[in-house]
């Protein structure tokens, strides 16, 4: 692409070549989370995706537009997943090899993946900026031209596509909710929502530990490290050429708490069967943390992608209904002899609860030599479930413990 900079004109006639390739996804109204969120709350599916993620878009308008020189040399990319499929799904059908720099920790799934689509795939360094210079230094020493994530025009060019889709079917949005790693998604939608509803506020999301692009706006250097269930946005870098368009379109970036995106995960499973990544989940997250801001605005969320590795999914599922007080683990103090423990089960079993698991404590805990703790895993309705069930055991002589009670929380 030759322009400097993009416009609406440019993001309405590549969406031709997005539309050809089938790549439009649903905007779907959510009279579940709607309820949740005391707003009109609109989905951009883009986990629907052929790779799973919005990826695709910005990596087939980039690709079609290499010279014949550079499709036959082939192109290279570093990234810890869905931009490495988006690559690769697009350089497998063009007939362009495709090379794929990796960080050394990606999970198996993710390179696996990334091979069945034909590409080459080279693990490099602890992070996306080591694999960033091995990307740099193989395009130098191979010919290969890089595929930046984020900071291209054609990349950003195909995410604002998303927005024209999103628009067309909803025109009165009175804001659009993003997430942000790089920037290009948000970059790309901004430019082509605000040139086709000049009113719609756009809001970007951020991992809290991942803030780069909301301390570079605000000229502070980004202190950004961490583990954190968004991995598809933990940038450390704003992007160069991003910066600019969030600077200029984007109202605020919000940032999301740890738990807050699993809690928002998890209503996308239960309340709208979706499997929704960490990133994707990010939008949710921020409107259920600004209900005031949002109540009663015609919404729309950006979700952006539904990988998610399946032992974080269940990990994920698991720490919600903790959280929401529908698996605990209680620890009672009993006596040890005979028929005991069967008593306190049928004291749970009474009060409705479902043990799921029993561990005898007699060794290693500061209790009388004639007594035993006992650590009860059950399943309960709810948070008052759980204190009915604390209520029946002391009238029945058994006081407990809530071990899970930091999950009980609001």
């Amino acid at each position: 692409m030759t322009e400097k900079t993009i416009g609406i004109q440019n993001i309405t006639a590549k969406h031709e070549v997005i539309m050809a390739a089938g790549l439009t996804t649903p905007t779907i109204f959510s009279p579940e989370i709607s309820g949740l969120c005391d707003a009109e709350i609109y989905l951009k599916l883009e986990n629907l995706q052929p790779t799973g993620s919005f990826k695709v878009r910005g990596a087939l308008l980039r690709l079609t537009n290499l010279d014949a020189e550079s499709r036959v040399r082939g192109v290279v990319a570093m990234s810890a997943g869905n931009h490495a499929q988006g690559v690769a799904y697009h350089a497998q059908k063009l007939g362009v090899p495709a090379t794929i720099i990796m960080p050394s920790n990606t999970p198996i799934t993710k390179i696996s993946r990334t091979e069945r689509l034909g590409a080459k795939v080279i693990l490099a360094g602890e992070n996306l900026s080591d694999s960033q210079l091995e990307a740099d230094q193989l395009a130098k020493s191979d010919g290969l031209t890089l595929i930046h994530p984020y900071d291209d025009l054609d990349v950003i060019t195909g995410q604002g596509t998303i927005a024209l889709e999103l628009l067309d079917s909803q025109p009165d949005l009175d804001a659009i909710v993003v997430p942000i790693g790089g920037g290009g998604l948000i970059s790309g939608i901004s430019i082509a929502a605000k040139a086709t509803n000049a009113d719609v506020n756009i809001f970007g999301v951020e991992a809290q530990q991942y803030a780069s692009m909301k301390a570079t706006i605000a000229g502070l250097d980004a202190n950004c490290g961490g583990q954190t269930v968004a991995e598809g946005i933990a940038v450390k870098s704003a992007g160069q050429l991003t910066r600019k368009y969030v600077q200029k379109h984007v109202a605020d970036i919000f940032l999301a708490a740890e738990h807050k995106i699993e809690e928002a995960m998890q209503i996308f499973l239960r309340e709208q069967r979706l499997v929704v990544e960490g990133a994707g989940a990010t939008p949710l997250a921020a409107v259920l943390n600004n209900r005031s801001l949002f109540n009663g605005k015609k919404v729309g969320l950006i979700v952006s992608g539904g990988n998610v590795d399946s032992r974080l999914l269940s990990s994920v599922l698991l720490r919600g209904l903790v959280r929401e007080g529908k698996l605990v683990r209680l620890r009672i103090e009993i006596v040890d002899e005979p028929g005991r423990l069967s008593d306190l089960t049928e004291v749970i079993g009474a009060s409705g609860g479902n043990i799921v698991e029993v561990n005898h404590q007699r060794l290693f805990f500061d209790v009388p030599l004639k007594s035993t703790e006992v650590d009860v895993t059950m399943e309960t309705r709810d948070q008052k479930h759980v204190k009915e069930i604390q209520l029946a055991l002391n009238k029945a002589g058994y006081p407990s413990l809530l071990l899970s009670e930091s999950g009980l929380t609001n």
